[in-house]
């Protein structure tokens, strides 16, 4: 399983949440679990994704995500499971 965390920040607007998950339900990606909120206007997701059914690349999904969140303005980041942990380890 090639689990991957994806993030998503900015400005709360309608459809957000159906853009990103579009775009990972057409590129074979599963979500395993979320999280999202809204803070005085300010949207925030997380996702545990799997994306071991995709036929691109992590590298390739991470870029045309950020594509996807700067056409709908907000910042869309991914990051393999590993390096997510290692960057947030106490």
């Amino acid at each position: 399983m090639k689990k991957t965390i994806i993030t998503v920040v900015g400005k709360d607007t309608v459809g957000i949440i159906a853009k990103v998950c579009t775009y990972l339900a057409e590129n074979n990606v599963n979500i395993l679990d979320i999280s999202q909120t809204i803070v005085q206007g300010f949207f925030n997701m997380m996702m545990v994704t799997d994306a071991s059914a995709s036929e691109k690349s992590s590298v390739q999904i991470a870029e045309e995500l950020e594509a996807v969140g700067k056409e709908i303005g907000v910042v869309i980041r991914c990051q393999h499971e590993d390096i997510f942990n290692m960057m947030h380890r106490i």
